[in-house]
């Protein structure tokens, strides 16, 4: 699956694009996270020749020496100077953690497998030799096989976790997920 990500991404010149973009950052353990990656996994199983929109393009890197929201804007702001027709979304992970009322998250992957869903918990990046870097805490398979999960590692209220199924419309978009629907225990 790995392989197919892969190729999937370098296929795409828009999906290109913005890695290159966040990459002129040289923000420390980033990765274009959650429906960049998961939309056109999807997209590309449902056959669709048009990309389904995203809210935003979310960047996720981790960097506990700074913790300044204003440094996320900064960085938000020089993305879209760079590619104004992309809505972008940095969030350093190193804080996170303070607002989702969790123990502190140790690098950026880690982060991503809090995340409520199982299948936006996936990123990839460019790495120095040019290569992608895939992080996927609960593995790439997750997304090309169509499953949706609870997150495994952090029990949120299935009303959260359900009420984020539906408003995100994902079966609206993508028909052949299949939905694993939370339970309150």
């Amino acid at each position: 699956m790995l392989n197919a990500t892969a190729r999937l991404i370098r296929s795409d010149a828009w999906m290109t694009e913005c890695l290159r973009a966040v990459e002129r950052l040289k923000l420390p353990d980033w990765y274009i996270a959650a429906g960049f990656l998961r939309n056109a996994i999807w997209d590309l199983l449902h056959e669709k020749t048009t990309r389904t929109p995203l809210n935003d393009v979310d960047v996720a890197y981790y960097d506990p020496a700074n913790l300044s929201e204003v440094s996320e804007q900064k960085f938000e702001a020089a993305l879209q100077a760079r590619l104004p027709g992309v809505k972008w979304q940095v969030r350093n992970q190193a804080r996170m953690h303070i607002l989702n009322d969790h123990a502190a998250y140790r690098d950026t992957e880690h982060a991503m497998a809090h995340w409520p869903e199982v299948p936006p918990c996936v990123g990839v990046r460019i790495e120095p030799d040019e290569s992608l870097k895939v992080a996927a805490p609960y593995g790439i398979e997750e997304n090309w096989s169509l499953r949706v999960a609870p997150n495994p590692l952090v029990r949120y209220p299935a009303s959260l976790y359900n009420d984020r199924i539906c408003n995100k419309r994902w079966l609206e978009h993508w028909h052949k997920l299949q939905i694993e629907w939370a339970r309150n225990p």
